[in-house]
């Protein structure tokens, strides 16, 4: 967790500043004399050399080399991010690729592929994204047509907009009236429902009144079964793009701690619980270094948005890379994104 803000005096907090905007600039280190020219303060190098001292004890800058500038820690980035940083609107040749790719006549598969890799595309880093639960599948109308071989084509209408297709394979076959009778009593008692509570009360039905069931009813049960189990909530799941984005970041010094970040992607729990913790949370969250939670990533910054429906919060996005990534711009485009998914989404 972020710790509480320092308070520095304006030379300080302007030198610390100008080192971070040359750090995120290039990941080198900053001198003394390099730090005076960019500045623009009418001071020696000796009194920026104290300044940096003191910051040095504050925890906010490091020298990583002995004979080395300094470079902003954890901590002093932390402080540059809540008290310095001045983020910079979305340009307006972002904002329309991203209206463009996000489209709300798209459906939910593909609005989600394109808001990722619009973020990996615009940030320059690695683009995630959780993919909704399926649970928030509301049923809106469903049919069934008959097929030979005790066949069923279950077309399932959800959320509005979206439309999903299934052959089923029953125990017997039923006629076309039997499955319409089916069909008319599933829309009549749980349309907008949650399509996972559909397919629990049915079962729960069967094993309450099996001896007692009419034959709509069996014939309901069944097909629903089998129809709904496609769509039965899976682990919930997430999208990276861009990963090889973040390679251009490395160098001899630090390609392990990058392979490392690579590698995590691939732990699944860890990422989602991180997300997770976006999900919670309204508005964009930054997390730099171990904030983040997560071994491997300490090297690295997220910045994240929950992105909404109607409300209520169904998913997480944003990006990955190192400490030094351009906040700035980068915040903006996380921001943005979410929200215009967000807007796709329930249209």
């Amino acid at each position: 967790m972020p710790t509480a803000p320092q308070i520095l005096n304006d030379r300080a907090a302007t030198l610390l500043k100008k080192l971070v905007d040359s750090y995120i600039s290039d990941g080198q280190p900053v001198g003394s004399k390099q730090l005076a020219d960019m500045a623009g303060l009418d001071i020696s190098s000796a009194t920026i050399r104290n300044v940096m001292s003191g910051l040095e004890k504050k925890g906010l800058v490091v020298a990583p080399h002995t004979s080395s500038g300094k470079i902003p820690t954890e901590q002093g980035l932390r402080m540059f991010v809540d008290t310095m940083l001045e983020v910079q609107p979305l340009q307006k040749q972002m904002f329309s690729k991203l209206k463009q790719q996000l489209n709300p006549d798209q459906d939910k598969e593909t609005l989600i592929s394109h808001a990722n890799q619009m973020l990996s595309e615009l940030t320059h880093m690695a683009g995630v994204i959780t993919v909704p639960k399926n649970s928030q599948s509301k049923l809106r109308h469903i049919e069934f047509l008959s097929l030979p071989e005790n066949k069923v084509l279950a077309i399932l209408v959800t959320n509005e907009k979206e439309v999903q297709n299934r052959v089923i394979h029953l125990e017997q076959g039923y006629s076309a009236e039997q499955l319409q009778a089916a069909a008319n009593y599933l829309n009549q008692h749980f349309s907008g429902q949650d399509i996972f509570d559909v397919r629990k009360e049915l079962l729960s039905d069967l094993n309450r009144t099996r001896k007692d069931m009419d034959a709509i009813m069996r014939t309901v049960i069944e097909v629903a079964d089998k129809a709904l189990p496609g769509f039965e909530q899976k682990d919930e799941s997430y999208l990276v793009q861009g990963k090889s984005n973040l390679v251009r970041y490395g160098d001899g010094a630090n390609m392990e701690n990058m392979q490392h970040m690579l590698d995590m992607f691939d732990q699944k729990r860890e990422m989602l619980g991180l997300l997770d913790r976006c999900i919670q949370a309204e508005g964009v969250k930054i997390f730099i270094g171990n904030e983040v939670g997560i071994e491997g990533l300490g090297d690295c910054s997220v910045v994240t948005s929950p992105y909404s429906v109607d409300g209520e919060m169904i998913g997480a996005l944003g990006v990955i890379g190192p400490t030094r990534i351009n906040y700035d711009r980068v915040i903006p485009v996380v921001d943005m994104t979410a929200r215009l998914l967000g807007e796709a989404l329930k249209t």
